[in-house]
């Protein structure tokens, strides 16, 4: 049984981390609190919904032509619309994506109704039997991709001219826009790879749960306990703070019951918020560089 809740947690937390690490990336790069992430996170699911349902495509193939059609989306909406306002300070911005995530939700519901609808692929009841668990090919599949992304994302700050622009940004803006840096230009690359990361993770969870316009909503409040419990803005941090909650609720689903999993991830929260407010490998700095 232990083993077994174990790796139903790991499993669930690898998506997690996918679902947190571009909530992280935008919250800690741009000082944006994305509230319309979960609406993302729909999105791409839906996005892989009807490339499965329509054209018969793998949900696993298809993800990366969904994270680019987030990609696209994201960049359009940060460069056009939140760009906008993102001098505006936290709160107005808050209030924005809070605005757009209810706009995206509502069109999503007047265009796709609120049918449920799922993906179910003809190896969905298949698994891998390891001791006393049993391992879904698709859970399985969806926790290395996960993890692929998260570690590529790295990769990607770490070793290109663009990841290594947005890190600058990230330490000091005016510092980055001195030296030659489009930031505008950085802001809406950063918000496009928070929103292909939602779409990666929406495809993933499209395999795993129903789609419905209203499924983002559940991941807007795991995305902060994600991003709080790892640190802010850093991806090993999301992707530590997706596998500590996807554990953490999977032992409580299994002592508690299925109901009390909202409650331990926000518990979680405050833990963290009072003992390392840092999140457990995130660094305490100064938000004046963002301002």
């Amino acid at each position: 049984m232990s083993i077994q809740v174990l790796i139903n947690g790991l499993l669930l937390g690898g998506i997690y981390s996918a679902v947190g690490v571009g909530f992280s990336l935008t919250w800690g790069v741009l000082n944006i609190i994305n509230i319309a992430h979960g609406a993302l996170v729909m999105l791409g699911a839906y996005s892989t919904y009807f490339l499965f349902a329509r054209v018969g495509l793998d949900p696993f193939v298809s993800i990366p032509i969904t994270a680019v059609i987030l990609f696209v989306f994201g960049y359009a909406i940060q460069r056009l619309l939140i760009n906008r306002v993102i001098s505006s300070g936290v709160f107005m911005t808050l209030v924005f994506t809070f605005g757009l995530s209810l706009f995206i939700v509502d069109m999503a519901l007047v265009l796709f109704s609120g049918d449920y609808r799922s993906v179910t692929t003809s190896y969905a009841g298949a698994g891998l039997v390891l001791w006393d668990a049993v391992i879904s090919y698709q859970r399985a599949g969806a926790f290395v991709i996960s993890i692929f992304a998260v570690f590529a994302l790295q990769l990607y700050l770490d070793r290109t001219r663009m990841g290594r622009a947005i890190r600058a940004t990230a330490l000091n803006r005016d510092a980055a826009r001195l030296v030659g840096v489009d930031v505008a230009h950085i802001y809406a690359v950063t918000f496009g790879l928070g929103a292909a990361l939602a779409g990666v993770a929406g495809a993933l969870l499209s395999t795993l749960v129903t789609v419905t316009p209203v499924m983002g909503n559940v991941f807007i409040g795991k995305s902060f306990v994600i991003a709080t419990l790892g640190g802010l803005g850093t991806v090993q941090g999301a992707l530590v703070g997706g596998l500590v909650l996807g554990i953490v609720e999977s032992f409580g689903a299994g002592l508690l019951g299925s109901s009390y999993q909202q409650i331990i991830g926000f518990a979680i929260l405050l833990v963290v918020l009072i003992v390392r407010p840092q999140g457990l490998l995130g660094k305490a700095f100064s938000a004046e560089n963002q301002s």
